[in-house]
This record gives structure tokens, sequence and C-alpha cells, in this order.
């Protein structure tokens, strides 16, 4: 079976998570960069790369990396590409999302273009046609060019691998769920400890542990672009990968996995999304303002994203403050806390063990990791 080498993007600041993903998916890592890892596997690898990988933002089979500089040199480049090994006779085919990074060639329109007409005309001497129906599946492609070397990626997920098909409603501002996973992911929590979130909002953070707790895969329950192209991975491969998973999925642990928010539509948010992903008999959300955090056990996970900046019209200092006192009153535990806060420790009273730079989209945010004792 043909070896392909894979990029798989993810935020900012979690490469390390996704690179320990793909190890224990047993594929070889070739390079991690800021937002990427690349990394080679065969067509099976689509399928379970897709299915499993909790931090990644898509999957995408890496096409070619050239030099260019100039417009006719990227119509030179993309044409050379023997584009009938990825692209059927009647594929539809389109430049879903183009860049140019500190290079010479910018203009996102201009480059999907160009890439588009150069593969249009290659095509045309593969097939022999000059018009292409496109009425087949869909090949969405994305186009890099970082300091004038471009790369061209055939994005295999389609939707973000964010959209796991649950989170049908939701709060304001929500955390996305390869982020929450990934910030999970880092820290030592595991099925056996407690998880609180005090500021849920639609759930994600508990919904996320409560998933990697049961071994549920992520993409278990939504479409791929790729599973319409049998001349990767054909519909037995994915069929199969799916019922591997399901069979190791444990529905019947028994965890302590919780969600607290003062608002009730974000609560019943939460319930409806945990519903929906399966695990609503793993995760207790309930009403609560942060000044009732309290749980009679230790050793458990303070697992949040707190209010920050403008997303709130309130007293932050206040919350912060709070979140701090109620976290000295428990017993042992650990606080993880990603936030866009500036004073975040100055307001919790506590000064962090290691802080980490995440970009929670656009927005440069910071994971506070507080950690506890272990257990004896």
């Amino acid at each position: 079976m043909k070896t392909y080498e894979l990029i798989a993007p993810c935020h900012f600041g979690v490469e390390a998570v996704l690179k320990r993903e793909i190890h224990d998916l047993g594929y070889d890592v070739t390079t991690v960069s800021d937002g990427r890892v690349m990394f080679l596997g065969d067509a099976e690898a689509i399928c379970y790369a897709n299915i499993h990988l909790r931090s990644a933002e898509r999957i995408m089979i890496h096409v070619a990396t050239f030099p260019a500089e100039t417009f006719e040199e990227l119509f030179q480049g993309v044409k050379a590409i023997a584009w009938d090994e990825y692209i059927p006779a009647d594929g539809r085919f389109f430049v879903t999302k183009a860049a140019g990074i500190k290079s010479k060639l910018y203009s996102p329109s201009d480059i999907q273009s160009i890439v588009k007409k150069a593969i249009v005309e290659r095509l045309k001497s593969c097939y022999h046609i000059e018009w292409f129906p496109e009425d087949g599946a869909d090949f969405p492609l994305r186009v890099f060019i970082l300091r004038d070397m471009v790369t061209i990626g055939l994005d295999t997920s389609g939707m973000s691998l964010h959209k796991r098909g649950y989170r049908l409603k939701g709060a304001d501002a929500p955390i996305a769920e390869n982020l929450a996973a990934a910030l999970i992911l880092l820290t030592p929590w595991k099925k056996g400890r407690i998880l609180v979130d005090p500021f849920c909002g639609s759930g994600t953070f508990p919904i996320e542990a409560a998933m990697m707790a049961a071994g549920m895969a992520p993409g278990l329950n939504r479409p791929f672009t790729a599973e319409k192209w049998p001349h990767f991975a054909s519909p037995n491969e994915w069929r199969d990968v799916r019922a591997e998973a399901r069979a190791a999925m444990d529905m019947d642990i028994k965890v302590d996995i919780q969600g607290y928010d003062h608002d009730e539509g974000a609560l019943s948010a939460a319930r409806e999304n945990a519903r929906r992903a399966g695990v609503e008999g793993l995760v207790h959300f309930q009403k609560r303002n942060i000044e009732q955090l309290s749980h009679a056990k230790k050793y458990g996970f303070i697992i949040t994203n707190p209010p920050y900046g403008e997303r709130i019209q309130a007293d932050l200092a206040s919350i912060y403050q709070s979140l701090g006192e109620r976290y000295r009153a428990l017993d042992a535990w650990s606080l993880y806390l990603v936030t866009a806060h500036e004073d975040a420790e100055r307001d919790l009273g506590l000064k962090a063990t290691k802080k980490r730079k995440i970009y929670n989209g656009m927005i440069k945010t910071y994971y506070y990791q507080f950690p506890g004792r272990r257990p004896g």
C-alpha cells in the first residue's frame, strides 16, 4: 500500500500533544513546526487519524512543496504535479483556502485562481478531455506559501476535526473541542481521578474528558471527505476502523466528571451536547456559582476556561479571586486554566508552576498550571 506524508494542523502551542497522539497510533512523525505535525502513513492511516486524533484540526495529504516567487512559477509548479494520482476525471476540485505569509505571492484569490487553472491544464493532458463535469466527489485543496515556499495539501477531513458532531447548541464563546481535548491531555489527569470545570458553559471540557475516559474516538460519529475517495481507502477500510473503535469503548466505566455554571441556559445546552455525544451518563452538570465550588475528596482536577476580556461584562478580579480561594480550600487538588486575563496569577493569589502560550483562534492565551500533590 502506498505511503503518504500527511499534514495535521493544530492550535499553536499544542504540537507536542498531537505528536504524542500520532506516535500512540503507531505512525512516524517527520516534521513538527508551529501549528503543524507531519507524519507518514498509508490509506488506512488516513482513516485512523481522522477518527482517532483528538487535538488535530484536519488531516491533509501532502501533495507537493516547491519554491515560487511569481505566478508563472506557481502555475508551472502546480502543473508539474501528477494530479491524476489524486483527482479522478469527475472530481470536483477547488482551493478551499490559500494564504501567503512573508512571500511575494500573498493574494488568496489570485493564488486560488492560478492553482485551479494549473490543475485543469494538467488534467486535460491526463484524461484527454477539454471540459470537466466536476459532478463527482469533492477534492478540497489548501495552499500555504511561507517565505516563497509553496505547500499544497489535499484535505481528507472536510469539516474541521473539532466538529465532533455533538455540539449543536452552545453558550457564548465556547472553546473548540480539539483545543479542550489537547489541554486535558497536557495534564496528568486520568479517568480514575475527579475532574471539575466550574465555568463549563456548553460542557466541552467535561464532555471531552468523558469521551477520553470511555475510550470513545472523537471522529466516530461524523463524516469525512475522503470517505468518498475509494481510490485511496475503500468503504470497507473506513467501516473496519470505525468498528474497531466502537469495540474499544467502555461505556460502563465509573468516573467523577462534573461541570458547573451559573447560567441555566448554558447547562441545558451542555446536557444536550453530552446526550448527543453519548456520554450523558458519565458527566454531571449542575447550577453553581464559583463561590460554591467544593468537593469532599482529595486529588481532583479543575480544568477550565474562565471568563476573560471582552467576553463578559463583569468584575474579572472578583471571579478569579473567588476561584483562587475555593481552589486553596480543596485538599491536594490541581488547577489548570486557559485565559487571556493578564492579571490571572495576581487575582488568583497563586503563582503558576508553568504557563504555556496557547492561541485560541486569533486570541493569545496562557495555560496556567498549578499541579497539586500526587496520591500517596
